[in-house]
């Protein structure tokens, strides 16, 4: 199925857009008319929808996200109906785009839709999450199933805050020496082309070179930036299809220190979605096709998505997952433990704390490498520039003294 963005409006007149899959455009056109809403427009989810740059699905933010369920999760411990809760937090909803949604959601639960159904049609929301509100419908335990994604998200975003703040100062670093460099090829350079042409000198060859690359970037600045977009833009596209993110993911994974820091955050965050999925009462094959596809590494869920079929057929998790020779050793043992004891989400757990903290120790030694690499070449890079517009200044100078 295909995702189509659908703009319509409700029987209050209440314009409403928002992301739908189906099958075509006139499906899910069809669809929604069913449901009582005026359909002004279906169009084909991509680069460009609505005359707009769409760099894909627009999600809720976790921090607001976490607030909201938690805010739910205190109504409905209250005793209070699930309608009359959302009722309540759509007038307190801060965020407009959270607000529209919820508001869609509080419509198609009055129509007679599950919470799950009318959650997940909005198509901004964790599948994650709707599977774990379908699991407590079915269990008639929708406080504790809450409890355990709840507690699942604020790991997730203090998870998430850690590598973010580990990362800012490389980021920080390589954004300022990038723009100083610019600065100096596109102004500086072509400051001293002037200065070296009226001196009518012979110019040494890394000199000229740099001249010319200085010149060049300044006269066609604007075509390059242009360009640059349109390539980075080429670029996304060609990562979001399957060739290429799974090209991208099998060559980034083969990076020495950078490929085993990225495989271990993915079975980090698979394992606490699998545990808290388990331990919410969904079954194991459910669980795997929902934690699966949440996954964004291709390679990782290319082999999750054999590992379901390998596991409805009747075969251990562990097995599935060691045939797919992606997940490292040490997590298929404790997985396999976990298996032979009954304690599989318990294990699950487990693995994701090992994991997370593996993480974060790797990537602090990686940094402390990282870091001062980055110095040295833009060190270099930049030195490079300097002595090649200074180098011609030496040897008139020295011509001079020799005079």
């Amino acid at each position: 199925m295909a995702e189509f963005v659908i703009k319509m409006a409700d029987e209050r007149g209440r314009v409403l857009e928002q992301v739908e899959r189906g099958y075509s455009s006139t499906e899910v056109q069809e669809r929604f008319a069913q449901q009582g809403y005026l359909v002004y427009s279906v169009k084909p989810q991509g680069l460009l929808t609505g005359g707009q740059l769409s760099l894909g699905k627009r999600h809720v933010k976790l921090e607001q996200f976490v607030i909201f369920n938690q805010q739910f999760l205190t109504l409905l411990k209250a005793g209070l109906p699930v309608l009359t809760g959302l009722d309540l937090l759509i007038k307190r909803q801060p965020n407009a785009y959270l607000r529209s949604l919820l508001d869609n959601v509080r419509d198609r639960v009055k129509s007679g839709e599950l919470l799950s159904q009318a959650f997940n049609a909005q198509a901004a929301f964790p599948k994650v999450y709707t599977t774990t509100l379908e699991a407590g419908e079915k269990s008639g335990n929708m406080e504790e199933v809450l409890t355990r994604y709840i507690a699942f998200q604020r790991l997730e975003m203090s998870f998430r805050k850690k590598l973010t703040a580990s990362l800012v100062y490389p980021v920080l670093l390589i954004t300022v020496v990038t723009f100083m460099l610019i600065f100096l090829v596109t102004y500086v350079v072509p400051e001293f082309a002037k200065l070296f042409e009226n001196m009518n000198a012979k110019l040494p060859t890394p000199t000229i070179i740099m001249m010319a690359i200085g010149t060049t970037a300044r006269d066609y600045f604007i075509w390059i930036a242009v360009g640059l977009v349109v390539g980075g833009i080429l670029f996304w596209r060609w990562a979001k299809s399957d060739s290429g993110s799974a090209l991208i993911d099998h060559a980034l994974l083969r990076i020495p220190l950078i490929g085993s820091i990225l495989l271990k955050y993915q079975v980090a965050n698979f394992s606490r979605m699998m545990s808290t999925l388990l331990a919410g009462g969904l079954p194991l094959v459910a669980a795997l096709e929902t934690a699966g596809p949440a996954m964004s590494s291709s390679v990782i869920r290319q082999g999750l998505q054999t590992a379901v079929e390998e596991v409805r057929g009747g075969k251990p998790l562990s097995k599935c997952i060691e045939g797919q020779r992606v997940f490292p050793p040490l997590a298929i043992e404790m997985i396999e433990v976990g298996e032979s004891t009954g304690a599989l989400p318990g294990m699950l757990t487990s693995v994701a704390e090992f994991y997370e903290e593996d993480v974060q120790t790797a990537l602090t030694a990686a940094l402390s490498l990282i870091e001062p690499m980055i110095l040295i070449v833009m060190a270099v890079v930049v030195g490079s520039v300097l002595i090649s517009l200074y180098l011609p200044i030496f040897t008139l100078g020295s011509g001079l003294g020799q005079h």
